[in-house]
């Protein structure tokens, strides 16, 4: 067995600070499902959009934070991210994330055998809350992003191996809103330059300035521990040697206590370097503390 696996070692860090802070020990007096889960970039939000949540179930008066291991299987590739977020006061959070993209079918003829790429994000809550505000929360993110190998950004033509994507979300939960069930809605707008999300680089012979970007995310919860949905991203176009499609998926989260998050979802990428229609299972395991 391989013994730097990053799915055995995040695994096990997962396990250490949950038992660490206790099994019983509350993570935070936020309500159930206030934090949403973990992206695929290590910011609270849902699998593919951040959201205006911060981490965790800190309120104004304590700290928390969560770890989170999550896993893509796609036709001709594989993604794997282990990511960590600190939340300050229900105001700041500080995530971390480093995302792991398996060449599986295109790794001979780039001689890579994967694209891998570190975030360090930053959100602040700016105003309101998501289940009392009438306009909801609203909050403002930063991520900076930089490609560990920049052979596979330079082999598509993108301009850079590192640049910063700004956003801005909104969160706001609808009570009794759908068949009396819950409803949470984000919208996030976000200015990027990013190939891929940043897995492929930054600008490109098309583009290489940030552009507008809209997301989204719709969530019903069935009860306080299931909440189904669906989310969307725009995406740039900034190469024309490989176009870029946007990305959706459907998704279901459990959250059997204020603990543990568990997410279910079916991707789709659309077409990534020439290989077309992308999509897959993804699932993704978060601890709170």
């Amino acid at each position: 067995m391989n013994k730097n696996h990053p799915l055995l070692g995040s695994g096990i860090l997962i396990l250490i600070c949950l038992f660490s802070q206790g099994l019983y020990a509350d993570p935070g007096s936020r309500l159930w499902g206030t934090g949403g889960v973990t992206s695929i970039e290590g910011s609270a939000g849902g699998g593919l959009v951040p959201w205006a949540l911060l981490a965790g179930y800190a309120s104004d008066e304590e700290w928390g934070g969560t770890v989170a291991l999550s896993r893509g299987e796609f036709d001709d590739y594989s993604l794997t991210v282990t990511s960590a977020a600190v939340n300050w006061r229900n105001r700041f959070e500080f995530s971390l994330a480093r995302q792991n993209l398996s060449l599986d079918t295109l790794g001979p003829a780039l001689e890579q055998d994967a694209a891998k790429q570190d975030i360090f994000g930053a959100k602040v809550r700016l105003h309101g809350d998501v289940l009392y505000s009438p306009l909801g929360q609203w909050s403002l993110g930063i991520q900076h992003k930089r490609n560990r190998n920049s052979a596979i950004p330079g082999a598509v033509g993108a301009r850079s191996d590192n640049g910063s994507d700004l956003y801005l979300a909104g969160s706001k939960l609808f009570f009794g809103a759908f068949f009396h069930r819950n409803v949470l809605v984000n919208t996030t707008l976000r200015s990027t330059r990013a190939n891929q999300g940043g897995l492929l680089g930054f600008g490109g012979d098309r583009n290489n300035s940030h552009e507008a970007q809209i997301e989204s995310s719709i969530g019903i919860f069935a009860n306080r521990r299931w909440l189904m949905g669906a989310e969307y991203r725009q995406k740039p176009d900034n190469l024309s040697a490989v176009p870029e499609d946007d990305w959706w998926s459907l998704y279901l989260a459990w959250l059997p206590d204020r603990h543990l998050s568990v997410t279910a979802a079916w991707v789709e990428l659309g077409d990534i370097v020439g290989l077309e229609d992308q999509r897959g299972p993804y699932l993704s395991i978060e601890g709170s503390f």
